[in-house]
């Protein structure tokens, strides 16, 4: 096929990948605008943007796609692949290549339709999550489904480490897709409309620990919100970042803290117990749990959380 890749993140890198190594003919990348990151605000290409370059392959980088239906039309697109781009596509643009615009979405359509499908997936508590090749219609990932793959997601698994997995198999899952489409093999199905669930675009607020919920819970959504925006509270007015933690069977009152030796263990909801193993208190380094004990000497009975944290948390 004639293609046209869009994505941004490192997410997509391994469906570009396969598609460079492929018979298909890619013909143009579009991605978004370098924009400036980390502490000292740096412009950087986007990692999409940075394979393409390497391969020679045109790259696009519009602020914005109304107007630029001109610019696709000339590129004559059999399909057009989106993994991630990170903007709504108009109906012209989805409407156009013979197979249409084939998105790639980290999920099993149609749970956790929206922007942060791994992160809601192992916030909830999954044990199996997936990918789906999908035709990209209006909707907010409701088009019809082309091919689905389902991965396990591991006790352990953050969604730092489960994205790379997901992405590795994505891409094959495409290559797949691609195949079938052109022999025919591959149809489009509907999606289930009641059965959806969606995964909203995360924010600052969902990394606030709330000790009325249970451990397990709590665990699942510091997994889940790594690397941003991780799960915090505060201890004596001062903002306090958990990085790893594990659940434990004890009844204590919710949010308060009790010392055994140089184990910090802090009350939940439904007869749990949370044991932070490493943490970070504001301004300064992640430290193993006994560190932060024999450092700021926390004593049992003082608790966790305030009305007010307005302290921002930290990435790193």
């Amino acid at each position: 096929m004639r293609l046209v890749f869009m994505g941004t993140p490192q997410f997509a890198v391994p469906t570009l990948g396969g598609l460079l190594s492929s018979s298909h003919e890619l013909v143009a990348v579009v991605t978004q605008p370098d924009k400036p990151s980390g502490r000292g605000e740096r412009v950087s290409a986007s990692p999409v943007k940075e394979l393409a370059q390497k391969h020679r392959v045109s790259v696009f980088q519009p602020d914005k796609l109304k107007g630029e239906a001109a610019t696709f039309n000339g590129l004559k697109p059999d399909a057009i692949i989106v993994v991630a781009y990170g903007k709504i596509l108009p109906p012209w643009l989805f409407n156009m290549p013979q197979y249409g615009a084939i998105n790639l979405h980290a999920s099993l359509l149609p749970k956790y339709r929206g922007a942060a499908p791994i992160n809601w997936a192992v916030a909830n508590g999954e044990s199996v999550t997936g990918v789906t090749t999908m035709k990209i219609d209006s909707g907010l990932d409701t088009g019809d489904i082309l091919l689905q793959q389902e991965i396990p997601i591991e006790p352990k698994d953050t969604a730092e480490t489960l994205a790379p997995r997901m992405a590795t198999i994505g891409a094959g899952l495409m290559s797949d897709t691609l195949h079938g489409l052109r022999a025919g093999t591959v149809h489009p199905t509907p999606q289930h409309n009641s059965k959806a669930s969606l995964a909203p675009i995360l924010k600052k607020e969902d990394g606030e620990i709330d000790f009325h919920r249970s451990a397990e819970e709590i665990c699942n959504r510091l997994r889940g919100f790594q690397p941003w925006p991780g799960a915090y509270t505060s201890f004596r007015g001062k903002n306090l970042q958990v990085w790893d933690a594990k659940p434990l069977q004890r009844v204590l009152n919710e949010a308060e803290l009790v010392l055994e030796a140089d184990r910090l263990i802090v009350g939940c909801g439904k007869g749990t117990a949370l044991e932070p193993l490493v943490v970070q208190p504001e301004g300064k380094k992640r430290m193993a749990a006994r560190d932060f004990v024999h450092g700021y000497r926390p004593q049992s009975g003082e608790r966790l959380g305030a009305k007010d944290i307005s302290a921002q948390s930290t990435r790193n």
